[in-house]
């Protein structure tokens, strides 16, 4: 998958996609309904996105809401088949952009696409001016022509990143799963921690979660990619997300032991995916009470994973 991170400086064989524009929060099946609209055969698959997301442009001091960092984001797509993501700045020169001279600068002169795909309640331009139904006007006028998508709807409403994070801060992976069309991930790098749990037999794979919107903190049945590395490929595990009450860690993050594994992870890049909530954060009076939960909770994820 080709990036553009700048409607100014496109490559000929980037120009001309048929595109999906949107932020892709989860790339959730609303979003994989929206890409699949977007599939020519005469075009490149693409999509117009940004980073950082404009709510965090606009509202940085608020909570972390992100389902996905941008990592994530562009792993997901490239296994939907995109072929060319337009990876944008979202800054105030962007912002500052009307709805016309959105359209006409960036899409129809800076990427030059041939076709776009848009949600019904898509909005776009200065003070969020634009409508799906100005940006068809716009592409009549300007050379590309536009589709405007239905939201779709689930077994429990619609479709939405909203819904997605409603889900997952009740500890229900499954419902996100299946809003989602795939296992809530959290991607990157796997960095040093304390090393506590080598020395209680559960070496375990440390990620952080900033930016991110959390899950009920709790242990997780999950799944488990190495993304790179000689260990590269799937695994099964079980995961803690929180603070380790016993230790009193300030911030949450996400420690996973891989079962049957050997080997050096750190630096590597991984992506853990939630498949069942199993228990809440708990504070232990030993490390050998803690030692013997975790027994437990290994074997539980062993049988959740079973029923996947």
């Amino acid at each position: 998958m080709r990036i553009v991170r700048d409607h100014q400086y496109v490559r000929p064989e980037e120009r001309g996609a048929s595109v999906a524009i949107g932020n892709f929060d989860g790339v959730h099946r609303g979003h994989a309904h929206v890409i699949d609209l977007a599939r020519r055969p005469s075009a490149p698959l693409g999509v117009v996105t940004f980073e950082p997301h404009p709510r965090e442009f606009f509202a940085a001091d608020a909570p972390p809401f992100r389902l996905m960092n941008s990592e994530a984001r562009a792993n997901r797509l490239e296994k939907l088949g995109v072929e060319v993501m337009a990876e944008l700045p979202f800054d105030a020169s962007l912002a500052g952009l009307s709805a016309e001279e959105f359209a006409r600068d960036v899409l129809a002169n800076g990427l030059g696409v041939s076709h776009v795909v848009v949600g019904a309640d898509f909005c776009f331009g200065k003070g969020r001016s634009g409508t799906a139904a100005m940006l068809r006007d716009f592409g009549a006028r300007m050379g590309f022509d536009v589709t405007i998508a239905p939201l779709l709807e689930g077994s429990s409403g619609a479709v939405s990143s909203t819904a997605i994070r409603n889900a997952l801060s009740e500890g229900d992976p499954r419902a996100a799963a299946d809003m989602l069309g795939h296992w809530h991930r959290i991607e990157g790098p796997v960095l040093h921690g304390e090393k506590r749990g080598r020395k209680l037999g559960y070496p375990t794979a440390n990620m952080e979660l900033a930016g991110l919107h959390v899950p009920r903190l709790g242990v997780y049945a999950v799944v488990v990619d190495v993304l790179s590395g000689p260990h590269a490929g799937s695994y099964r595990g079980v995961a803690n997300l929180g603070i380790r009450p016993m230790f009193e860690r300030p911030a949450p993050n996400l420690e996973t032991f891989l079962f049957d594994f050997t080997g050096d992870l750190y630096e590597r890049h991984l992506s853990v995916g939630l498949v069942e909530f199993l228990r809440p954060e708990m504070k232990f009076d030993s490390l050998d009470a803690l030692i013997v939960q975790m027994d437990a909770d290994s074997e539980a994820a062993r049988k959740a994973l079973s029923r996947t």
